[in-house]
Formats: C-alpha cells, structure tokens, sequence
C-alpha cells in the first residue's frame, strides 16, 4: 500500500470491463484521488458472460468506438482480471526457499503439490510473516493464462498498451485505505455488489486471505439503463425477482463470516467491519439492510471526497477505476 505514484507523459487509462459496461477514468493525481476524465459504454447481454468473451469480433468493434471516442488510443491501461477466474489462497512453503527463489518454486509445485482450478496460469505472491520458522506463507494471487491473454489481445487490437492487470478487491480496498477508514488489527469484510454478481473478499492486516464470487441470478434484460443526470438504473419486471437473489446473497454473507470465525480461525477472529460497494442500483437499500442484518460496523467509500470534473454522472460506479489508479508503478 505505498502512498507516491508518479504519472509518466502518458497518464495510464484505468479500464474496467464487465459482462454488461465498460469504464475508464483518468486520474489528474492519486493522493488524494482526482479524476481529469471519465466515461462508460453499457453492452448488450451476452457479449460477455461471466467474463468470457463471447463474441470478440462485437466487443472489439465497441472498444474501437469507446477508444475513439474518449481519445485514448495509443495510450498505457491498467485494467482488472475478472473476478471469476481469480484464486487467492495462502500456502506454505519450506523456510529454506530464499525470496529470489519463490518464483521458480511456484513454477515447480504448481499442479504438483500446489493445485489451482485451471492449467497454466499466470500469478503473483506476496510474503506475509510467519513465526514458523520450517515454513514460509504466501499469499498466492493467480488467473488463468489464456483468459489473462484474451483480454491483453483484445486491448492490443484496439491499439491500447496493457501494462498491469490487478484484481478488484485489491482496487477497492486501496480506495478505502486512501480514505483512512481502516482500523488498527481490523478483520475486513468487502462486499462488492454489482448487476449481476457480488464479490466478497476479507482483508487481515491489509491482506486479502479469502475471496467468494458469486452470481445474482435474474433476468439482466430489465434493467434499463437510461443515460439521465446521476445514470440510474431501473428495473422493469417485478421488484421481488431482484429482492429474492439479493436475500441469498445475505445468507451467504453470514456463512462466509462464520466461515471465517469457525473454520479458518477456530474462533479466535471474528469480522470486525463491513465494506459495501458497487453499482448496483439498489445498492443504497442493500447498505441499510446490511447495516440492520449483522450489527457489525458498516462503511461505504465516500464518493464526495473524490474531486472529479463536473459531468452529471455520478462518481460511485468508477470507484474500481480510481482504485486501479491507485496501483504503484
């Protein structure tokens, strides 16, 4: 989490691609975030689903326009790996290993004595410190190659330059340590809540140690996304189909608490606090309802302390985008 990033030139576009918008935001600086431009182009169902890309010929066709339009061709992206095919997990690995060395034992253990839900993958660790002192913890962040690949090309076609990927939970909570919500020995709990998903990822000491990704199940063709002065969202079918999927995700929320009490911890932590973000447009109401469920201390980003230049659109649905600009060189 270091706090001095420096801009080259070229400013790196933030991009964020989901299942049904794509976004960008620009940042004049980082600390404290200030938005120069910003913008979103919302898809028709289907070209992505569950971040796979569907119909690459379409999506490449929009890109080109979004590139086109919002001038930023030739320019430097960080841009996120969907939530969908990340795996954190922590693992052990024998002391001896020097820090020079963990890579080139990753390579060796992987699929071995370290096993991930996919074949060839690209990752990134971070050591955390251990009083063991036969074993080494790391936390393990890794995605599959050829989906990491598709997106990079995509990028590449429509002459954007791919320099970092990142994943969601850490663009978020880099937001949320910038606006010093945190607390001293505070167990996180994330809920990033969007159409049609919701991630829940929980942060020890700055670190995340668990992520769940999980689907809202509805009809996403009855949101209508008109394009007034704050971007709302509106619903068209019955208000209970979207009620229904939310109820589930309360109940998963508190397995994944208990989960993390009993099982990871055997009762020695406990969640301390609760984050709630995205753009879903309920998102207001699913705040309160959190907030009333678990009786545990429960924040939002504060979207007002976030200068940006004055379009009517509001600044909430970009706050992955601004994180992502919070990213070290």
């Amino acid at each position: 989490m270091g706090m001095h990033f420096r801009f080259g030139n070229k400013r790196t576009i933030n991009l964020t691609m989901k299942d049904y918008v794509i976004r960008f935001a620009e940042l004049k600086q980082a600390y404290p975030p200030v938005i120069s431009r910003w913008g979103e182009r919302f898809l028709p169902p289907g070209l992505i689903k569950d971040g796979k890309i569907k119909d690459f010929e379409m999506i490449e066709s929009i890109l080109e326009e979004c590139v086109e339009d919002w001038k930023i061709a030739k320019r430097p992206i960080r841009f996120l790996v969907p939530d969908q095919f990340v795996v954190i997990r922590k693992i052990s690995i024998p002391a001896d290993i020097q820090d020079d060395e963990i890579k080139g034992y990753l390579y060796m253990e992987l699929g071995t004595s370290i096993h991930l839900p996919f074949d060839e993958p690209v990752f990134d660790y971070f050591p955390i410190s251990s009083s063991d002192h036969e074993k080494k913890e790391i936390l393990l962040f890794a995605a599959p190659e050829e989906m990491v690949t598709e997106y990079a090309s995509l990028f590449e076609q429509v002459k954007l330059k791919p320099a970092a990927a990142d994943i969601s939970c850490l663009a978020l909570y880099r937001l949320y340590f910038e606006q010093e919500k945190y607390s001293e020995n505070e167990n996180l709990m994330m809920m990033h809540i969007d159409l049609l998903t919701v991630n829940i990822s929980i942060f020890e000491g700055h670190l995340p140690v668990f992520m769940r990704h999980l689907p809202l199940e509805f009809d996403v063709s009855k949101w209508d996304h008109t394009t007034s002065t704050d971007q709302e969202n509106s619903y068209s079918g019955d208000s209970q189909e979207v009620l229904n999927p939310l109820e589930n995700i309360y109940k998963e929320a508190e397995r994944v608490m208990n989960f993390y009490r009993y099982s990871l911890n055997q009762g020695n932590r406990q969640i301390t606090k609760i984050l709630i973000d995205g753009d879903h447009p309920w998102i207001e109401e699913i705040y309160k309802e959190i907030k009333v469920r678990f009786e545990i201390p429960t924040v939002t980003i504060e979207s007002r302390t976030i200068e940006a230049a004055p379009e009517d659109r509001a600044v909430s649905p970009f706050h992955l985008n601004i994180g992502l600009g919070l990213k070290e060189v």
